[in-house]
């Protein structure tokens, strides 16, 4: 993909940066655009279990879900990838997430773009055990630890390239696991008719815990979703500005103006 195709492709921020559930139809928006260093520093102090919220609004079947059940499923999804980010890091013993991934014999790549796709992707895992880094997003975002205060908001050393990898390792460990997993075992009924009934799988279970995984393997206090932000800033601040706006008003906050 070309990088004028890349930055077209950007445009559809709805998705973020690990959100590959939702396809809309995107009208351009106008935001008041913020310093970067403003939005991470009220966006790290949403405690990761607030960000139910916007995690679930990415989940087709959101609108069968209330408000109760998405703050539990929240709650268990983090503690999932937690205990599974701890279970993996005993085994191979080791908390960096290339060794993990080198131990479990992953393919892993960090080519510039991503290829044939009309989604934004700064990540991603291919069955069985494939895992592409874009690093075109990586430069951009490690250019911004430049500004001031950014590295210690977002912690110092912060090696973005680790944490993408550590999210995407999840849904790897996701497969090795999946008799027994919470993201794969816990599912949502449908419908019913007698004996017949029709069970699912929710996809923002798997993407909450792929979050909790990523933000134990880095130690990191913040949620990871804080990079959607961060990283959509490289290209389009005002675009990076509008999917602040949302977040803050998901978690229950005023956003800060321009």
């Amino acid at each position: 993909m070309k990088k004028e195709e890349f930055r077209n492709a950007l445009k559809p921020i709805t998705d973020g940066l690990f959100g590959k559930q939702r396809t809309s139809v995107y009208e351009r928006p106008h935001f008041d655009v913020r310093p970067i260093e403003d939005m991470v520093n009220d966006l790290a102090e949403i405690e990761p279990v607030e960000w139910y919220s916007y995690a679930f609004s990415r989940e087709p079947l959101n609108g069968r879900f209330h408000e109760e059940q998405r703050k539990e499923w929240m709650e268990k999804s983090l503690a999932c990838g937690r205990k599974y980010a701890q279970k993996v890091c005993e085994k191979y013993q080791t908390r960096d997430p290339k060794k993990l991934a080198q131990a479990m014999g992953m393919d892993i790549s960090f080519p510039e773009f991503p290829e044939k796709t009309d989604r934004v992707l700064f990540a991603e895992y291919r069955v069985p055990n494939k895992i592409c880094i874009y690093m075109d997003a990586v430069k951009k975002g490690e250019k911004l630890f430049g500004r001031p205060g950014i590295s210690e908001l977002l912690a110092e050393g912060l090696d973005i390239s680790r944490l993408l990898l550590s999210h995407e390792l999840f849904h790897f460990v996701e497969e090795q696991y999946k008799h027994e997993i919470f993201t794969k075992t816990e599912k949502v009924r449908l419908w019913s008719f007698g004996f017949l009934h029709n069970d699912s799988n929710v996809i923002a279970f798997s993407e909450i815990a792929a979050m909790g995984f990523a933000q134990e393997i880095m130690g990191i206090t913040y949620s990871p979703y804080i990079m959607d932000v961060f990283l959509v800033y490289g290209y389009s601040p005002e675009e990076a500005s509008g999917l602040y706006e949302e977040m803050m008003v998901y978690a229950g906050r005023t956003p800060r103006t321009a």
